[in-house]
């Protein structure tokens, strides 16, 4: 999903950051996370979707209305999303001529990637008077993570390996299983806190707007 750091192993290609292909394609659609952006949006609003993978988030925005331009850095990804615009291209090279109303960046690459460059690449691309969606791990998320097994949408899920290898890093493991298939995919993540957010989105030349969520998880932010 256009991250950088990780680690996967399973049936089919795996992405640079470590993300299973056939695993991102299998999955359903994320309609919850889509109609939370498109709440927080204008109708019709054109959204620059930053790390869009297979389109379990594109496809949904489509269906609510809304131009997508989707950006990931493997082809193999975007080859499975439809009914969108798609530019293979690391996210921190990406210097497309024009700006949108919406710039996305979800699956908690604030966390897991170059962060500066990412919020760098969202502020380049966004229009003066558009808004930035990023979705973060909630806080609270790492201090309480554990090794776990849970199962949600017929997928079954197992957190491993998780390590804290400094103040506010942490390392772990997903498993993936769907039927007799298996991927596991290793990530590191850094805190991204209410303390630090501010000072991190105005270096990007970003301010915080508001939370969008009551976990705390979604955020918009919006051009200085």
């Amino acid at each position: 999903m256009a991250g950088t750091g990780g680690a996967g192993t399973g049936p089919g290609e795996i992405a640079q950051d470590g993300s299973a292909v056939e695993f991102y394609a299998a999955m359903p659609p994320d309609i919850a996370s889509a109609a939370l952006v498109h709440t927080a949006i204008r109708a019709g609003t054109p959204i620059l979707e930053l790390g869009a993978g297979a389109g379990r988030v594109t496809h949904p925005l489509l269906d609510f209305g809304h131009p997508v331009t989707a950006v990931d850095d493997s082809a193999a990804m975007l080859a499975h999303i439809k009914g969108a615009r798609t530019v293979c291209s690391p996210i921190q090279d990406l210097d497309l001529p024009e700006r949108f109303g919406c710039v996305l960046l979800m699956s908690y690459l604030v966390n897991y990637g170059d962060r500066d460059a990412l919020l760098a690449a969202c502020r380049r691309h966004v229009r003066p008077d558009g808004v930035v969606v990023v979705q973060r791990e909630a806080p609270g998320w790492q201090e309480a993570a554990a090794p776990r097994e849970w199962e949600h949408d017929g997928i079954r899920y197992r957190m491993t390996d998780v390590e804290r290898p400094a103040p506010g890093i942490l390392a772990a493991t997903i498993e993936y299983r769907m039927g007799d298939r298996r991927w596991t995919h290793s990530f590191t993540s850094r805190k991204l806190g209410d303390a630090e957010l501010p000072a991190v989105l105005e270096a990007a030349g970003l301010r915080l707007d508001r939370i969008l969520d009551d976990a705390a998880g979604w955020f918009t932010a919006r051009p200085i």
